[in-house]
């Protein structure tokens, strides 16, 4: 509709000057003298040609709103296990791969962990997800882990992105787990994420979440709400440190805060993370879980971004 009458006007205007431009052009006398003719208007210099109107893509691209663009400082839809401001092309998919190693390395000597490959050895748990933009900055996902064998289903619209106007990125999530293949322990949960940006060499994350029946798994019906915050840093061109906690303020709260630190490697449309962290979970009721105590894992993440 908003195109529709931009068209129309700029019709009408086109008309109007051409009727102008037509009524305006003086009227010259033939004459059967050929000396008496006009000189002919000089050829126009394309060089003093007015430049053609910027079209809308060059002037949303020059304004930072071209989603398919690099954006050095952000290079994933998650840190660790808590989510990003990252844009999704519109009909472009993500692949997400996590692996959190069975072995705790804070719970024997560096001998007998290294053994057992630091955790490598005794399994792990596994998530893997996809995301797709169904709509301009609306991206659905879906994900799978072996932990509890959860299913989540969430959407995501990034609704503000940083700019000359605008100090942060807003983005807005929904979800829904579900425990045994989403037979049961429905976990639905709701958020907000805002990012900052710096000199797109630091990127800043706040990420406030609320989740419904967070302690479904002991069979009561409690909530969780909590605030995940983290930071991203390019230490060099295509290298970064990460890092994440996410305290519980209200409700169901066990075991320890959530925290993960890791460092990643950005290939082409591949992100490869290696991180440490006190919790196996990635879903958002699991981060409102906590971590185990006296816990810490290997693990990583790789992603594959598809445009």
């Amino acid at each position: 509709m908003i195109r529709l009458f931009f068209a129309s006007r700029l019709l009408v205007s086109s008309l109007c000057f051409f009727l102008w431009a037509t009524a305006a052009t003086p009227v010259v006398a033939q004459s059967s003298d050929p000396s008496s003719a006009p000189d002919p208007a000089p050829a126009p210099d394309p060089a003093s040609a007015p430049a053609p109107p910027a079209t809308s893509a060059a002037v949303a691209q020059s304004a930072g709103d071209d989603d398919t663009a690099l954006d050095p400082a952000e290079p994933d839809f998650t840190l660790v296990n808590i989510p990003t401001t990252m844009r999704l092309p519109l009909h472009k998919g993500d692949f997400h791969l996590t692996h959190r190693f069975n072995g705790n390395l804070r719970g024997s000597t560096f001998g007998a962990e290294a053994s057992d490959l630091f955790g490598i050895d005794e399994g792990a748990a596994i998530s893997f997800e996809y995301r797709y933009a169904v709509l301009r900055h609306l991206e659905v996902a879906a994900s799978r882990t072996n932990f509890n064998r959860m299913i989540q289903l969430d959407a995501k619209y990034d609704a503000i992105h940083q700019g000359d106007a605008r100090p942060v990125s807003v983005s807005g999530l929904v979800s829904v787990e579900g425990a045994n293949n989403f037979k049961e322990q429905y976990a639905p949960a709701i958020g907000v994420v805002v990012s900052r940006e710096i000199l797109q060499r630091v990127a800043l994350y706040a990420s406030p979440i609320w989740v419904h029946n967070s302690a479904a798994a002991s069979g009561i019906i409690r909530d969780t709400f909590y605030v995940g915050f983290g930071g991203r840093v390019r230490v060099m061109s295509t290298a970064y440190l990460v890092a994440e906690f996410a305290p519980r303020f209200d409700g169901y709260a066990p075991g320890d805060v959530e925290y993960a630190f890791g460092i990643e490697k950005r290939i082409g449309g591949h992100v490869f993370q290696l991180n440490f962290s006190n919790s196996q979970g990635t879903t958002f009721g699991q981060i409102a879980g906590g971590g185990a105590p006296q816990n810490l894992h290997l693990g990583f993440n790789l992603t594959r971004k598809f445009f």
